[in-house]
């Protein structure tokens, strides 16, 4: 298996970028397949907001959220004490050896993980497993060829590329989203569900930060100014092209 580096890293920037999403914002794709009594995974769950958001609704169902940082999960952990949610609870592991039983749970929910991954297929297989008979996987990633810059130039394209490219570098692949129906299928799934959508962000200095802070970590000075740079235009636009799919165990 090919060594992964999470290129976002754990700074600040980067969790509390990840700390803005909820259920609603980014996991509502699946909530029509969530009811209570649920038993749910929350795979690469991060500082745990959807998760926690998850296990209200599914209550007196339980969520256990996994991450493979501790920092993330110290962070989640605080998060459900903080708001009063007694449901859930939080692990630090691997996606590729789940540290839970066959068939444990009727739902596994799976936000921006893929595209970190060496090896997608040998996470979805062991999600698969950790399912029980007709449970269902929900997953979304983005795909960075969907990615809509304004204003756009030859410099803020190379940019982002370079950034995707780093990702591919690290292990990952920022390029996934189209690919998640076939990874699914690889992985022994059926009756698989596709659909996509942009994410605007509000804030472009936000986003360009994000970016331009492992640009420039890893070397690439001149794409990381490109972002500032861009992202100082109070006009401009960053959309994000997200895929999900939902897809069953049915065997």
């Amino acid at each position: 298996m090919k060594s992964e580096v999470y290129t976002p890293g754990h700074t600040p920037n980067a969790t509390n970028f990840m700390a803005t999403r909820t259920l609603e914002s980014h996991g509502r794709f699946f909530v029509p397949f969530l009811s209570a009594n649920h038993n749910v995974l929350d795979l690469g769950c991060g500082p745990g907001t959807i998760s926690v958001d998850i296990a209200r609704l599914i209550a007196p169902g339980k969520v256990a959220g996994m991450d493979s940082s501790e920092s993330q999960v110290m962070q989640a952990r605080k998060h459900a004490e903080e708001a009063g949610v007694s449901n859930a609870d939080f692990h630090v592991g691997s996606c590729y050896k789940l540290p839970f039983v066959n068939q444990s749970f009727d739902r596994i929910f799976c936000h921006a993980l893929m595209e970190h991954l060496s090896v997608p297929v040998a996470a979805l297989r062991e999600a698969f497993h950790k399912l029980k008979k007709d449970g269902m996987i929900g997953v979304c990633s983005p795909d960075s060829d969907g990615w809509l810059l304004s204003p756009s130039s030859a410099e803020i394209e190379a940019a982002v590329t370079a950034y995707a490219d780093l990702q591919q570098a690290n292990g990952g692949n920022l390029r996934i989203g189209k690919s998640l129906g076939v990874l699914l299928q690889d992985a022994g799934f059926t009756d698989i569900h596709l659909a996509a959508r942009y994410e605007c962000y509000p804030s472009l200095e936000f986003i360009g930060e994000y970016l331009a802070l492992q640009l420039e970590k890893n070397g690439f000075k001149r794409h990381a100014t490109t972002l500032r740079e861009w992202a100082k235009d109070s006009n401009g636009m960053f959309a994000q092209a997200w895929v999900s799919a939902v897809a069953k165990r049915s065997q």
